[in-house]
């Protein structure tokens, strides 16, 4: 056997591995061998079976398996063993023509796409700016409008408005609206304007009083969803989808009432006893929003920093044909076409990987199980706060972060995000930030400019 490298550039080569029957052979009889006691050919008891007859029935069969085992260890030993750094995955050239039937020697040529080699020096002299948000009064008013909206009650209104709930009887009609004999009357159910689907539908639903009687129809109004229909009409979801009119009579009308402003809103809002005046309550509003914002502030910075580390590289040299054809093997329902269009963005995304690799075996940056878990309790506490749950308690975050780092793809993403997260740490720690205090208008406008 004999394993040869022709590099044809700096970022591509050419991976020989050439057989002769004296590699495989061994390895093809002794797997013949234990075919032939696992699937006995009639007329022979298990482990009897002539060699020439297993030859015929299964030789092809095994020495394409067992020359592809060899080439694959070969390649993946090869590559290890001579730390050379890939891009894309081997691919088997085009020019390699195998016939495991007729030859016994065989010559297996893969074309290989290397990383470039690059510098890369991270210093105070590395300067890249840095947007912090101002927490503006309108922006802390409306969170806390926000709050006793969100933290307010249902009382009786003596007008429907669009957030309201109504309840009221249904009756069937028919088409010109009289009373359908024999059709579906619920005495007593509940209907919100917010949730109409149909506009129209919605109209109709606002500025009722109590008494007010008013023709609807809730299959628009529910979109034809029959989960909504049939908790609607109090009847089975095989028996929901009716499409008459209904004359709908109000009997109540429930409107949101602002919470007021007070200890109990307080402790609801960020747990008991943290604010225990109106000032240290708009003062814990105003940091709350400073963190949100914190957090835009520091995605700003990875798409600059970015910018900044992209343009100090500078242009890489890659195997750009190579890659062509390796993205259009991986991605058999798109156009070769399309990737060649969307290759120049594709290829940015490469080189930017590549940095991002760079900076993180350079300064050792490694993964640990608290980078995890961090993240993952982020993950957790926001799918409670997607059914209004916060203030979750510490141990419950912690049980089901656990669960999401059991799960596969959380875990993929997680540690991907933990990876981006302790670089992109690295890198400002390591360079300048050129800081600079914005208006949410203001860094909003950084994104309608072109990158």
């Amino acid at each position: 056997m004999n394993v040869t490298l022709d590099k044809n550039g700096n970022v591509s080569g050419v991976l020989t591995i050439s057989l002769v029957e004296e590699d495989y052979q061994a390895e093809v009889k002794k797997q013949l061998s234990l075919l032939g006691r696992r699937r006995p050919i009639k007329g022979f008891r298990p482990g009897h079976v002539p060699a020439s007859l297993l030859q015929k029935h299964y030789g092809g069969q095994v020495t394409a398996e067992v020359v592809d085992e060899i080439i694959t260890r070969e390649l993946t030993n090869y590559i290890r063993e001579n730390n050379i750094d890939l891009l894309g995955e081997p691919m088997l050239s085009k020019d390699t023509q195998v016939d495991l039937v007729n030859e016994k020697n065989f010559e297996f040529k893969f074309d290989l796409g290397f990383a470039p080699e690059f510098d890369l020096k991270l210093d105070k002299r590395v300067k890249v700016p840095y947007y912090n948000i101002e927490v503006s009064q309108e922006m802390v008013d409306n969170q806390d409008g926000a709050f006793l909206k969100r933290f307010g009650t249902q009382v009786p209104g003596e007008v429907s408005s669009e957030d309201a709930l109504i309840r009221g009887a249904l009756v069937e009609l028919n088409e010109d609206g009289s009373v359908k004999e024999g059709g579906i009357s619920v005495e007593r159910t509940i209907v919100s304007p917010k949730y109409q689907k149909d506009e129209e539908e919605k109209k109709k639903l606002v500025g009722l009083k109590v008494n007010d009687e008013v023709v609807i129809n809730p299959y628009k109004g529910a979109g034809g969803n029959l989960t909504e229909m049939a908790s609607m009409l109090a009847v089975d979801k095989d028996q929901a989808d009716v499409k008459s009119d209904f004359n709908f009579k109000v009997e109540e009308i429930l409107v949101n009432k602002d919470a007021e402003h007070g200890q109990e809103l307080y402790d609801m809002v960020f747990g008991k006893d943290v604010a225990k005046t109106e000032k240290e309550y708009y003062a814990k509003i105003k940091e709350m929003l400073a963190g949100q914002l914190k957090s835009d502030s520091n995605y700003r910075f990875t798409i600059d920093a970015e910018k900044v580390l992209l343009k100090k590289v500078g242009e890489l040299e890659l195997p750009d044909e190579f890659l062509k054809r390796y993205l259009v093997s991986i991605n058999k329902d798109t156009e070769p076409a399309k990737i060649e269009e969307e290759y120049p963005r594709t290829r940015e995304e490469i080189v930017w990987q590549l940095i991002k690799e760079k900076v993180a075996k350079q300064y050792d940056v490694k993964i640990e199980k608290e980078d995890q878990m961090r993240l993952a309790r982020i993950y957790a506490a926001q799918q409670f706060a997607q059914y209004g749950i916060g203030n979750v308690p510490d141990e419950t975050l912690d049980r089901y972060a656990g669960e999401l780092m059991e799960n596969k793809d959380y875990a993929k993403e997680i540690n991907r995000r933990a990876f981006e997260d302790k670089v992109f740490a690295t890198i400002r720690d390591k360079v300048s930030l050129t800081e600079k205090t914005v208006s949410v208008d203001e860094f909003n406008k950084l994104f309608d400019e072109k990158k």
